[in-house]
């Protein structure tokens, strides 16, 4: 281990200090298994921790181990994560407990954690500290934050050269530490209660004695991030089609965003296309079903990673017998109510199945 210096020891000593008196009480700060932990990392992934906490409770109670989760249906997976969005966190969160049971257990490497599906350097690096107390740097938002103010970090601290040097500034912590773990949390929870985005509590930080950014002024300005790339613009069109057993629903197939969720009947529009036609074709395409476009009962907007998504809700009409299929993009369909708790919904499908009292009231309950 390299020899830290005085400067890395007295950062490390007040950081683990500040972590030990300050941290949150959160669930999975009780617990070294690193099923557990990936659980947690995976769903705090662009998520708040207010909305984590009562999904992490029920998803470790309904599979208790690493081994319970691999022999899940994937469907019930997605079920069970359905409202966190992302879901692509929670089939590779399957899939890596799948390949953990085939291996005989975790690897208990970084090396060996990257070889999971869906995991890479940061929860790679987090779950060999927190749950092996290994030394790897878990650089995320909060961390690139703290350390580009504590040192006056001018470069993008999430690419390229200005990556590297975070990185490096967080090995140091753990090479003067005998605490991976503290040293992890400790950074995470500095970026997420006191060195904050805006309005930092520097009178609260463990390092606000000897913090750049503090002496010189410069956290507002401090870290230095390229520009976001704006969202895509997608306009899209929503077809409620009811019948005696609830909605027209299908579920999308593969394994891309929304794979394996069930949802009514959605298309994009094409250039220039209206909104009536469009679902007309929607239909056709994807479900093999001739309709009529009723009433238009509302309009909903979604937010996507980098999509920003608004869908046209109409009421639809079926021309002669109702024989659905799954088309393109689509691997199943049937009729549903929109409150079936049989079904993985997206968080996107619930907002548009909340138009479902329109059409047809009894759609409302809950069903089986």
């Amino acid at each position: 281990m390299p020899h830290p210096d005085g400067a890395a020891q007295r950062d490390a000593d007040a950081l683990v200090a500040w972590y030990r008196a300050n941290r949150r009480d959160l669930p999975w700060r009780r617990t070294r298994d690193p099923y557990a932990i990936l659980l947690s990392e995976l769903m705090l992934q662009q998520t708040r921790v207010d909305t984590v906490v009562p999904y992490y409770g029920r998803f470790l109670a309904e599979w208790p181990t690493v081994g319970a989760l691999a022999a899940a249906p994937e469907e019930d997976v997605l079920r069970a994560w359905a409202g966190l969005g992302y879901y692509r966190r929670a089939r590779n969160l399957h899939a890596a407990a799948r390949a953990v049971v085939a291996a005989g257990g975790f690897p208990r490497t970084v090396d060996g954690l990257l070889s999971l599906p869906g995991v890479g350097p940061y929860t790679a690096a987090a779950v060999a500290s927190i749950a092996f107390d290994l030394p790897a740097a878990a650089v995320d938002g909060n961390v690139q934050r703290v350390i580009s103010r504590r040192h006056g970090l001018t470069a993008d601290p999430a690419r390229g050269d200005g990556l590297r040097v975070v990185t490096r500034r967080a090995l140091d912590l753990h090479d003067a530490a005998a605490d991976a773990s503290s040293v992890t949390q400790g950074l995470m929870e500095l970026g997420a209660t006191v060195c904050v985005p805006r309005a930092p509590r520097c009178d609260a930080c463990p390092w606000g004695a000897v913090c750049v950014a503090h002496r010189d002024g410069t956290t507002a300005e401090l870290p230095r991030l390229a520009p976001k790339i704006p969202p895509t613009a997608v306009s899209a069109v929503v077809g409620l089609l009811a019948g005696p057993d609830g909605v027209l629903v299908a579920r999308r197939s593969g394994s891309g965003l929304l794979g394996g969720l069930w949802e009514p009947i959605l298309g994009e529009r094409e250039q220039g296309e209206a909104p009536e036609p469009a679902l007309v074709r929607v239909f056709a395409e994807r479900v093999g079903v001739d309709v009529v476009v009723g009433e238009r009962v509302g309009e909903v907007r979604h937010r996507f990673t980098h999509r920003a998504w608004t869908g046209s809700v109409h009421r639809a009409h079926a021309v002669g017998d109702v024989i659905p299929h799954p088309g393109p993009g689509y691997d199943a369909v049937r009729f549903a109510h929109p409150g079936a708790r049989d079904l993985a919904w997206s968080t996107l499908a619930r907002k548009l199945l909340g138009y479902a009292s329109i059409v047809a009231e009894p759609l409302a309950a809950d069903g089986p």
